[in-house]
């Protein structure tokens, strides 16, 4: 790839200096001699990287520099002045300057530079685009009062560093709201770490938390910095809060009071900056009077409370959540999407949905996989089954249910191997052979 280089000088021997390095190195380069020319040419050419001297006979540099940042601030600008102070220097790097280099140039400088900043402009350009794949991957979607509250909710506790208790049922979005917060938050460039408190045994939730020194216990091997650590500076989100255990309950009170712990084994403290995001399906607040949960710690997480309805209660957002979600799955699968007729829409908001938006998305994802046609009728939603074992009850004999069941256990493992069939055979621990059949005679389609 050829990266192009804006040199911008009044003096026309530092120019063609410039332009004749550069372009043995393989570089496109284009000049200007003044500031007008400049910003015409970075308007219209859009370089990787820019040298720019400070003092241009009709503007100061600076504020080229700024107007520069203003439009683009990923595109590295490095200064050139025969006449720098400190104070120049200062002022240059606080507008967004990726260095400074003084007259005369040295040329090896000015080429290392050169492949320096590119590199750090590359960088910063990934960057930008996966926060922007991440950022359409956690969107809320919705068009409900309710969704439009929760969402002005969010913007509001994210410029804050409160702690936060997002409670609502299993599959509402509680993680995609606690991650929503953290990437509209100032600490969105530190880690977001999550802890999922009823997957993790009792016995190893302190290890998990505040990490272990070597010989702490048996199996520790090594040192292992925990979750308050990793997070340091950034959010940690406790999922499933209520499904502590009352002595791990007490630490993580402690940690929050002064803001220090120690390892598993370990007698130094040390200090941790986090912000905690706390999330639980269960009424906390019955939980403390039955003494399953402590009281201090409730109202110490319970700063700023969210609470996320059932999508029962919210029926209006069916219709953008399953637009969303044919997109998007359709994508990941790379196939144009699937439109929905309004009669199979109406079937799927007759339904309420227990599992909530996870159901609701795995629904979709199952009429993306399994519906022949490019558009969902009536018909196609009346004939899959729900991820949900009430739905097996419906049939009238053992063999339909077996069947059914098993249909649908051998197409979620095929998804999972990215339909293998020699790798899902050997999980299932049947013969590929066997396999084959199945599929075949269930009308399981495979995807390559």
């Amino acid at each position: 790839m050829q990266y192009t280089v804006l040199v911008v000088d009044d003096e026309a021997g530092i120019r063609e200096s410039l332009k004749d390095i550069l372009e043995d190195e393989g570089y496109e380069v284009l000049t200007a001699a003044n500031a007008q020319e400049a910003v015409d040419l970075f308007n219209h050419s859009s370089p990787d990287l820019v040298y720019l001297d400070i003092w241009l006979p009709d503007r100061d540099g600076l504020e080229v520099l700024e107007e520069i940042k203003a439009k683009d601030s990923s595109i590295p600008v490095v200064m050139i002045s025969g006449h720098g102070t400190i104070e120049v220097a200062v002022k240059a790097t606080k507008l967004g300057a990726y260095d400074f280099l003084e007259k005369p140039l040295s040329l090896e400088r000015v080429l290392l530079t050169a492949q320096r900043a590119i590199e750090r402009g590359r960088l910063e350009l990934e960057y930008r685009q996966l926060k922007s794949k991440l950022s359409d991957r956690y969107q809320f979607v919705g068009r409900s009062d309710t969704v439009r509250k929760l969402r002005e909710e969010v913007e509001r506790v994210a410029k804050t560093s409160s702690r936060v208790l997002i409670t609502g049922e299993s599959g509402t979005g509680k993680e995609l709201i606690a991650r929503l917060i953290h990437e509209t938050s100032p600490r969105s460039h530190q880690p977001f770490v999550e802890v999922n408190c009823a997957a993790i045994p009792q016995e190893l939730i302190e290890s998990e938390l505040f990490g272990h020194e070597k010989g702490s216990f048996t199996g520790a091997h090594e040192r292992k910095k925990g979750k308050f650590e990793l997070a340091d500076r950034g959010t940690l989100f406790l999922d499933e809060i209520g499904d502590m255990s009352l002595l791990t309950q007490a630490k993580v009170l402690r940690v929050i009071e002064t803001q220090e712990f120690q390892r598993v084994g370990g007698s130094k403290n040390i200090k941790t900056d986090v912000r905690i995001i706390a999330a639980t399906n269960k009424n906390l607040e019955e939980e403390v009077r039955k003494g399953n949960f402590r009281e201090d710690l409730f109202y110490r997480l319970n700063v700023i409370p969210i609470h996320i309805p059932p999508l029962r209660e919210r029926k209006e957002d069916i219709p953008v959540l399953v637009d969303y979600f044919l997109k998007t799955i359709s994508a990941e699968y790379g196939r144009p999407p699937k439109t929905i007729k309004d009669d199979a829409l109406q079937l799927m908001m007759q339904y309420d949905w227990p599992g909530n938006v996870r159901e609701l998305k795995n629904a979709v994802e199952r009429l993306v996989i399994m519906c022949p046609s490019d558009e969902i009728t009536a018909r196609d939603i009346a004939s899959f089954k729900k991820d949900s074992t009430e739905d097996y009850f419906s049939y009238k004999t053992l063999k339909e249910a077996r069947e059914a069941f098993e249909r649908d256990f051998i197409l979620r493992k095929l998804k999972e191997n990215n339909w293998n069939i020699s790798r899902t055979a050997e999980i299932l621990n049947i013969e590929r052979s066997n396999l084959y059949r199945k599929i075949k005679s269930y009308g399981i389609q495979i995807h390559t």
